[in-house]
């Protein structure tokens, strides 16, 4: 089959996870997993007072079991769904306006400080547009599709993909079938003609194989899988993934 799509996981791939907490740090604001505790310990103990430790535990406990619900399950919960875990946990409710002021402060965090491009992809994503079709298939884990749009959108990016799937959206986790046929059937081509780029071999790589596609394990972010990996490709730097991609389509 030819290539007709290259689809892209967003993080550690696009973008550097994690490394906009350095520009938290000079900031002098709170990492992203203290904040996310504190924002519903401040709504809680403003309504009524609760000790920090309390909410602290009830968020790790739910963060705990959404990792298995998204690893095994492969579901990756929205936001308000995480906070209402939380908030379950604790036995606790919040007026509609404040659960929807934590929604939008979770989903806002990453997009007012964003992680950074991995080196060479704005350059690659400019070359391969003029001959493929590109589309995100990415976890969205905290941040929302919207949001994820929107660091995209900010950095020049969004105006090069055709489609996206994001987990929240589509109900699904990689390397659930749904979240590739979302993008293939809105562009109307197979699973098995796209090319998948991202950093896990376990869903980037064996999961789009799985369905008969290609996939390039890029090892920019993560060099620690490209020793045991099946991917029919490795990109160590976003620079050489055009001719990886040419390579591909010859063969």
């Amino acid at each position: 089959m030819a290539i007709k799509a290259i689809t892209f996981d967003l993080w550690d791939t696009i973008v550097d996870d994690d490394s906009d907490e350095k520009v938290r740090a000079e900031k002098g604001l709170r990492t992203k997993r203290e904040e996310r505790r504190y924002q519903i310990w401040e709504a809680l103990n403003a309504i009524e007072p609760i000790d920090y430790e309390k909410v602290e535990l009830a968020y790790n406990t739910a963060e705990a079991a959404f990792v298995v619900v998204w690893k095994e399950n492969h579901i990756n919960w929205t936001v308000e769904q995480r906070i209402r875990v939380v908030l379950n946990g604790l036995g606790r409710t919040v007026p509609d306006d404040v659960l929807a002021d934590l929604v939008e402060k979770h989903s806002r965090m990453e997009v007012d400080i964003p992680p950074a491009l991995n080196d060479g992809i704005a350059e690659a994503l400019a070359e391969l547009s003029k001959k493929y079709k590109l589309c995100i298939v990415s976890d969205a884990i905290v941040t929302p599709g919207t949001g994820l749009r929107e660091i995209l959108e900010n950095y020049g990016l969004k105006k090069y993909f055709s489609a996206f799937a994001f987990s929240d959206e589509i109900g699904h986790s990689k390397p659930h079938r749904s979240m590739f046929d979302a993008v293939a059937n809105e562009l109307d081509f197979k699973v098995d003609e796209l090319v998948h780029i991202g950093d896990r071999d376990s869903n980037d790589v064996k999961g789009p194989q799985a369905l008969g596609a290609k996939a390039v394990l890029y090892t920019g972010s993560r060099p620690d899988e490209k020793d045991n990996t099946t991917a029919d490709a490795i990109c160590e730097n976003h620079h050489d993934l055009p001719k990886i991609i040419d390579k591909l389509a010859a063969e």
